[in-house]
């Protein structure tokens, strides 16, 4: 019986210490962040500054060598030396959606149908998910949690990335609907060839009919005054009058093209481009009408065997030189999320100044999911959601964080793998 008792402690002390840790509570008091290098995310940089905030807002950006203020009822932290960045945001995730991807119960992010614009994928938001630890512990604060499949996938929200529920978690509920515009062509690896090939899409035509169709008819429903009820009508009705974004996924530049017409048409006011490198043979389009466009993550090889070998590193930068508002993403598996702020300075490298590349991180992003107002540079007023780095937070040799404030909460850094490998540098006397 003793042993039985001590095997379950170990079992539940070890399944304790692999839970996400606990949610921070609320601003208690002022905090002022004393002499650090501030990087406003709008290309400006303050090289000694004062940045305070209170009741999660920010109330003074300013620079301490011409500024002096009263901060006798503020909790000072000497920052000297170090980096302070707004938080960095993750636009396009499964984030909350998807937790072994594997085991099916645990994916929750892909509805079955073709239009599903009442879908939110804010409901099904998983707050005790263990990415989110390893998301804020390189500075990404904020996530935007993304339903797929289908045409329409549904409603898309932007989350903090701390809190006991989606109700604490999300800083902006149903930003957007995501839209998958239907493929010109498809293309197949071919096993025997070690190749894709390309065959043209036969029901091409009438799946944009359907989405011509649905937006049609949700166009009419907004303009009458009596209605029964139509949730997927009603999911879409913000995309008419600016409140919400149309994200739309397209692959080849002529999808690009048609796909923003067919939304000019249909009346939507606010449109971003989801989109890889062949935004860049639609630049002068993309700048024309001013579309941002969010770029999967630079870690790649090139679509195309006739593309440069390095054309994802330079794609940020040959874009921004373009004229088009760039944003950073992550593709695929969800741990990648963590590396945005490195795929930034991937960009830097391939040519990019740093404090452009820090935009594709958050003033860009914040404006390509319509929260500009509240996140993305560090400006009196806006959330207290910031994180202080020791040196450059887009070098992964110096992102190493001291402190990160989330709607001017202090939230806990270390989560399960800096636990474990303290634990196994330790393994046989071994000192890290």
């Amino acid at each position: 019986m003793k042993k039985l008792v001590y095997i379950l402690l170990i079992v539940w002390g070890t399944a304790a210490s692999a839970q996400p840790p606990i949610p921070a509570k609320p601003q208690a008091k002022p905090i002022a962040l004393m002499g650090g290098v501030a990087h406003l995310g709008n290309g400006q940089v303050i090289q000694n500054s004062i940045i305070a905030f209170e009741n999660g807002k920010l109330t003074i950006v300013a620079d301490a060598t011409t500024v002096k203020v009263d901060l006798s009822k503020h909790e000072v932290i000497n920052i000297t030396g170090k980096h302070v960045y707004p938080g960095f945001i993750l636009p396009n995730s499964q984030i909350g959606l998807q937790e072994v991807s594997s085991i099916r119960a645990m994916n929750d992010y892909n509805e079955r149908g073709e239009l599903n614009p009442n879908v939110r994928a804010l409901i099904s938001y998983n707050t005790d998910s263990e990415y989110i630890p390893t998301y804020r512990f390189n500075g990404v604060l904020l996530a935007e949690t993304t339903p797929t499949g289908g045409l329409i996938s549904g409603s898309s929200s932007l989350m903090e990335m701390e809190g006991w529920n989606w109700e604490d978690a999300a800083l902006t509920a149903d930003i957007g609907i995501h839209l998958n515009w239907p493929a010109i062509s498809r293309r197949q690896f071919d096993f025997n060839t070690f190749t894709f090939a390309e065959s043209p899409n036969k029901e091409y035509d009438k799946e944009v009919g359907e989405l011509e169709l649905f937006f049609t008819e949700a166009a009419a429903y907004g303009k009458q005054t009596s209605k029964e009820s139509n949730l997927k009508l009603e999911a879409v009705q913000g995309l008419f009058d600016g409140s919400k974004v149309l994200f739309i996924h397209a692959n080849t530049s002529k999808e690009i093209v048609e796909s923003v017409r067919f939304a000019q048409r249909s009346g939507i006011q606010k449109i971003t481009m989801i989109a890889g490198a062949n935004a860049l043979w639609v630049s002068d389009f993309l700048k024309e009408n001013k579309i941002p466009v969010i770029l999967p993550a630079t870690h790649n090889l090139p679509d195309r065997n006739d593309d440069d070998v390095d054309l994802p590193f330079k794609l940020p930068h040959l874009l921004t030189q373009a004229g088009v508002t760039v944003s950073l993403s992550n593709d695929g598996a969800l741990h990648g999320g963590r590396n945005l702020g490195f795929y930034a300075g991937t960009a830097v490298a391939y040519g990019m100044s740093k404090e452009d590349a820090l935009k594709t991180l958050t003033s860009n992003t914040a404006k390509a999911l319509g929260v500009d107002k509240r996140v993305g540079t560090l400006e009196v007023g806006k959330d207290a959601t910031l994180f202080v780095s020791k040196g450059d937070a887009l070098d992964y040799r110096t992102n190493v964080l001291s402190h990160a404030f989330i709607s001017g909460k202090l939230v806990a850094l270390p989560g399960i793998q800096e636990e474990l490998y303290d634990r196994f540098s330790n393994k046989y006397g071994h000192k890290h």
